[in-house]
């Protein structure tokens, strides 16, 4: 009997410990699986982020290009008003002359 009680008790030590390190194991593995969920959620943001931005860039060029547009439109309408008035004032010089 003297025997027994060691061994029981070594017995209910060793399930503690295999409790201990189950739990252990247990809390590693979630840690392991936040880190992974994290770092997929990492991925995914730069995968937004890089589409986002080039939105952002094919927005920018459209503007860009329609600016391009308005102020070329400018111009020739410009230029437009300028022979107009250049015809304006050779007509006015003609006609003072008659």
């Amino acid at each position: 009997m003297k025997h027994l009680i060691p061994v029981v008790i070594a017995a209910f030590v060793l399930v503690g410990c295999d409790k201990q390190k189950a739990a252990i194991d247990d809390n590693n593995e979630a840690t392991k699986n936040a880190i992974d969920n994290q770092k997929k959620a990492v991925d995914v943001a730069a995968v937004n982020a890089k589409k986002q931005t080039d939105v952002d860039a094919a927005v920018e060029k459209a503007k860009i290009e329609a600016n391009k547009i308005a102020a070329q439109a400018q111009l020739d309408a410009d230029k437009k008003k300028a022979d107009a008035q250049a015809a304006f004032e050779k007509a006015r010089l003609d006609a003072e002359k008659k």
